[in-house]
């Protein structure tokens, strides 16, 4: 372990720390990247109950606290297996128009990354990215989110523990010091969180030409096929509604279900609710989760309120609020265009049911909308998946459930317009956080 006694430098003097060793770090091998990243695991054991305490306390998450930290080992040993592989400069087939010539694609670190860790998962959403970052033989200041203290607390101990800070460096604070790092030059930002400070993120970027990796987020629609499994969809869509307390990215949102369907599908979902979240009518708020503040709690409650006073109708859950920062779920129905909830991302435990006659009505209002970072298709008929996909456009898809497209690390993850650029997981990440270097032999 790396011990990082000495009081902290300012983020500039970082920056110019890690200037100048960027050049030293960027002709690492790949041994000596792979004895990083193994430091880092190291790193994260010695941590492991501490940041299950962070997670719970910050967002009372105890089986996302676990996959949020066999996850982190899983992507390191990903890299550590293939980070050979990856580095091996890629032969290029001789197209012609230099005869005699070799051509080949070298992996080159972009320099300097500044990551922003989001807030819903503030654990995973650091050490995810910063795995590619240092496979890619990167630099990086590290910023965690102060919505979750517990856990910012604990990642800033692993990094200190685990790297100098003229290689990662990590500070906490809020919109000031976020303010302040964005005004370096770094050469590329890595940011996880709203599409709303996405474009902040974008314009800062844009002053030093710095590259950009955005996971945004975005109403993600799921597509129910009039002959699906309807209890089977219902139970996979309340589940992953509720993850979180509905808080992630890729929760599902707008349910569109054929009309015939429509009642079917909420008696279903609302069984499913009462027996995934609920015993003898309580709801358990250890399987519910937390909402991250009261600012959000008001902020979702207002969704419902303006909703619900345009003329959409609670087809479950009429208590919507309980204390110790939960919420109850909520299917709404008869949704109207002109209301907040039918065009901002809830980042909570609400569902919105919407129906069609013609699957054409459901493409027509989705491509007027942003794109999303998911799209989730239930049917068992093929054309009817090769139709939705393609009339439709999204970050990335799963077919019969939600999702588990982020579970696969050799899929590219992340989204499309609105709902982000750039792509990460696996050697996905390590190329978006590498610059391929087209380089071309000629003869003597």
């Amino acid at each position: 372990m790396i011990e990082n006694n000495l009081e902290q430098n300012s983020p500039q003097k970082v920056f110019e720390l890690q200037s100048k060793h960027q050049w030293t770090v960027r002709r690492s091998s790949a041994s000596e990247r792979i004895q990083k990243l193994s430091r880092l695991k190291e790193s994260i054991q010695a941590h492991e109950e501490e940041i299950k305490t962070a997670l719970y306390s910050d967002l009372r998450q105890v089986e996302l606290a676990e996959s949020a930290i066999s996850g982190s080992y899983g992507d390191i040993d990903d890299a550590i297996a293939h980070l050979t592989d990856w580095m091996t400069p890629v032969d290029v087939e001789n197209s012609g128009a230099v005869p005699g010539s070799k051509a080949k694609i070298i992996y080159e670190a972009r320099g300097i990354v500044l990551l922003f860790s989001a807030w819903n998962f503030p654990f995973n959403l650091i050490f995810q990215p910063l795995v590619a970052i240092v496979a890619a033989g990167n630099c990086a200041i590290v910023k965690p989110n102060s919505m979750a203290p517990k856990t910012s607390a604990v990642a800033v101990k692993i990094i200190k523990q685990a790297f100098s800070e003229n290689e990662i460096a990590v500070f906490e604070g809020s919109v000031e010091l976020s303010n302040q790092l964005l005004a370096l030059p770094i050469d590329h930002i890595f940011f996880t969180g709203s599409p709303v400070i996405g474009k902040i993120i974008m314009t800062a970027a844009a002053k030093h030409l710095a590259t950009v990796t955005l996971e945004l987020g975005g109403k993600n629609p799921v597509i129910v096929d009039k002959n699906a499994d309807i209890n089977d969809v219902a139970t996979k869509v309340a589940m992953f509604r509720n993850m979180n307390n509905g808080q992630v990215c890729l929760c599902p949102e707008n349910v569109w279900v054929h009309a015939d369907c429509k009642d079917e599908f909420i008696e279903a979902t609302k069984a499913a609710y009462d027996q995934l979240l609920y015993s003898e009518g309580k709801l358990d708020i250890e399987s519910a989760g937390k909402i991250v503040n009261q600012r959000n709690l008001d902020r979702i409650k207002g969704y419902v309120q303006d909703a619900t006073q345009k003329g959409a109708h609670i087809a479950y859950s009429g208590e919507y609020l309980n204390k110790n920062e939960t919420m109850h779920p909520i299917v709404l129905v008869d949704v109207p265009v002109d209301s907040d909830i039918y065009a901002e991302e809830v980042f909570g435990p609400i569902l919105s049911v919407f129906t069609y006659e013609d699957i054409s009505e459901v493409y027509t209002t989705l491509n007027e909308q942003s794109k999303p970072l998911c799209l989730y298709i239930f049917s068992t008929d093929d054309i009817f998946i090769s139709d939705v996909l393609a009339n439709t456009t999204s970050g990335g898809v799963t077919v019969n459930n939600c999702m588990l497209h982020f579970m696969e690390h050799n899929l590219p993850f992340g989204g499309v317009g609105a709902s982000g650029s750039g792509r990460y997981h696996g050697i996905h990440g390590f190329k978006e956080l590498s610059h391929e270097r087209a380089v071309l032999y000629t003869e003597v």
